[in-house]
């Protein structure tokens, strides 16, 4: 369906796993030690694009939707740099977990169950989120086009998903799922992973242009994730709205 982009197997897998968000050790733990070089990248492309003096609460006064925030690991730590942060997901179950988390932190974010085209608020977004959720989307090019329809001019987007090529199929699903069991198996669809100039196309068509891409490689003897020039496996893309 054009007007669509909800993947139901996608959205039941996920809702499934809803219990698990905030668990650093449970399904989710890839997404705990992926967090913080992701919010250190944004934090740090933000402060740059939009010339923010206050290093304290830097995102003030922005307004941040946070695009298949799940449970909220992503939507919180934007929230607690100040941002007025609205974060939707498909699966209800998601959106629960994530209001419960946010009341029980005295966190004010506005979580809606929605996708960007469902989305009825007519508000436009200076930043949108859009990390690790198109590779699990249906109608990718209409996905970004009501993602582009929610974002200001001069707003920027960011968007990480994994590459569409054979080291990713070895690493983000035969190592992740099935050797290091760091993944419920069938997390992922290799035929859904996205290239970058794929990417960058349907971006164009939507004015959508590219600042940056970079890559993000996983640390096995640190522990941790860097970043890296390498769009292999993981990459994140900037974009900003003409």
């Amino acid at each position: 369906m054009a007007n669509n982009t909800i993947n139901k197997e996608e959205i039941e897998k996920f809702s499934s796993l809803a219990k698990e968000w905030w668990n650093p050790n449970g399904k989710f733990k890839p997404l705990h030690k992926f967090n913080p070089i992701r919010i250190q990248y944004i934090k740090n492309k933000i402060i740059k694009e939009f010339k923010i003096q206050n290093k304290i609460k830097p995102f003030s006064k922005l307004e941040i939707l946070d695009i298949g925030c799940g449970g909220g690991l992503l939507t919180v730590p934007m929230c607690k740099l100040g941002g007025n942060l609205t974060g939707i997901d498909a699966s209800k179950k998601n959106i629960s977990v994530a209001k419960i988390h946010a009341k029980k932190n005295n966190l004010k974010i506005n979580y809606i169950c929605s996708s960007p085209e469902k989305l009825s608020s007519k508000k436009k977004y200076d930043i949108i989120l859009n990390m690790e959720v198109v590779e699990h989307v249906d109608n990718l090019d209409f996905f970004i086009k009501s993602s582009s329809n929610l974002l200001k001019k001069n707003g920027i987007m960011f968007i990480a998903t994994l590459n569409k090529t054979l080291k990713s199929y070895l690493f983000a699903i035969i190592g992740a799922e099935y050797i290091l069991n760091w993944l419920p198996i069938g997390t992922h669809d290799w035929f859904k992973f996205v290239e970058p100039q794929t990417l960058e196309a349907i971006c164009q068509k939507n004015n959508l242009k590219l600042n940056e891409v970079m890559g993000l490689r996983y640390n096995m003897l640190e522990d941790e994730w860097k970043m890296h020039n390498n769009t292999d496996v993981n990459y994140i893309s900037l974009y900003k709205k003409i």
